[in-house]
């Protein structure tokens, strides 16, 4: 007659409940499905920051320059939510990036040119010669990752990326002229800056590239 067996039988495992998610995460996955479900498209995104930017401009050959910051501060999260809204969406097209990334480069420029324009109203030559540089280190900055990654390398180092040329140029424009500064312009300091860091970060990617296609 066979002993009988020891073993304990193991015991089911516990079904864990599934938590509940808050209201705001409902309202959020809400939000997001009507957005996707919507007509909006990220090449509208893009488009309304182009034309904020445009606003930016005209503000600051209007002199108020405290609003063009805005603005400015305004078209530039909009050309960021315009790439979340394409992975997030689906709705993002080849073309779209290429619109994106030109009207990247042209925002930023145009609102360059204002804050030259009005800089050479004033006779100030070395800071209309600042914004010229920057302008061309910033176009630099995105050609050589553009250059970079159709070589096949990773080029994202870099000081001035586009965020933090955003960030110094908006500090310039909303602090302008402030009485509470002393009447001290930051305007062309940021201009100072923005030109010294894009031509480091150019210097930047190029010592990387070359590295990286060393070591490969």
């Amino acid at each position: 007659m066979p002993e009988p067996s020891s073993a304990v039988s193991p015991r089911p495992p516990k079904q864990r409940r599934p938590r509940s998610r808050g209201n705001g995460q409902r309202a959020q996955e809400a939000m997001r499905d009507r957005l996707i479900e919507s007509r909006l498209t990220p090449n509208a995104i893009s488009l309304t920051g182009f034309v904020l930017n445009l606003v930016a401009a005209a503000l600051v050959v209007d002199r108020l320059f405290f609003l063009a910051g805005l603005a400015f501060v305004i078209g530039s999260i909009m050309d960021t939510l315009d790439g979340h809204y394409s992975r997030m969406s689906g709705k993002g097209t080849q073309f779209g990036a290429f619109l994106d990334s030109t009207l990247d480069r042209l925002e930023e420029g145009i609102v360059l040119t204002a804050v030259a324009a009005y800089f050479a109203s004033r006779h100030d030559q070395a800071a209309v010669a600042a914004v010229v540089i920057a302008v061309l280190a910033s176009l630099m900055v995105s050609y050589t990752r553009a250059r970079a990654e159709a070589l096949g390398v990773q080029c994202t180092v870099g000081l001035a990326t586009r965020p933090v040329r955003v960030v110094i140029l908006s500090a310039g424009l909303i602090f302008a002229k402030g009485a509470s500064l002393g009447h001290f312009e930051l305007l062309a300091p940021a201009v100072y800056v923005l030109a010294a860091l894009s031509l480091f970060t150019v210097a930047q990617r190029i010592a990387h590239v070359r590295r990286e296609l060393t070591r490969l």
